[in-house]
């Protein structure tokens, strides 16, 4: 954890440092979800091809938004953020996205478990970021909104007549696409 040397009044250095750290690792999830987005729209194949490929381009975007709303905060807040390819992946905590050529059900199938680990580390962050800084909880609140919107549309891809959702207990994404298969 770095301190910055200054921050917005109000709020002290330590806070604003542990705050920096939480919003660092949405930054980077969101970099990684924006690029894997773009990944699956030159991927896909299959009969619903145009659908997804579609689909996607709007999420990559909104993805990247986030990440600027987030970079913008954390220099509000004293922060350098730091979006170098190098500099990501010695941040991420997760492995690279398993699938490159897949069919659209198969695509999805591991986009659904994509968006559980964004998604739920979205609401870890929130929860901590509660008792730190109402600022940043807004941000994170309102992007939490969208994201779950974003995985709901891959869903109802995935979702059978009844109800049934095939990734509903995995969480590998090569588990999920094999699923679909």
């Amino acid at each position: 954890m770095t301190t910055p040397s200054f921050t917005v009044p109000g709020m002290s250095e330590s806070t604003a440092a542990e705050t920096i750290d939480l919003l660092d690792q949405r930054m980077v999830g969101l970099i990684d979800l924006s690029l894997t987005l773009k990944h699956i729209h030159w991927n896909v194949v299959g009969p619903n091809f145009i659908a997804v490929h579609e689909m996607l381009d709007p999420q990559a975007d909104a993805a990247r938004e986030m990440v600027d709303a987030i970079a913008e905060r954390i220099a509000t807040l004293g922060g350098v953020p730091v979006g170098t390819p190098g500099a990501l992946v010695s941040r991420r905590e997760w492995d690279d996205y398993q699938l490159h050529r897949a069919t659209a059900q198969q695509h999805l199938a591991a986009l659904d478990i994509v968006y559980n680990g964004v998604n739920r580390d979205h609401r870890t962050a929130i929860d901590r970021l509660g008792d730190l800084d109402p600022v940043s909880e807004d941000l994170l609140i309102g992007q939490l909104g969208q994201l779950e919107l974003f995985q709901w549309f891959v869903r109802a891809h995935l979702e059978s007549q009844d109800g049934s959702l095939p990734t509903a207990t995995i969480t590998s994404e090569l588990a999920a696409a094999a699923a679909v298969s």
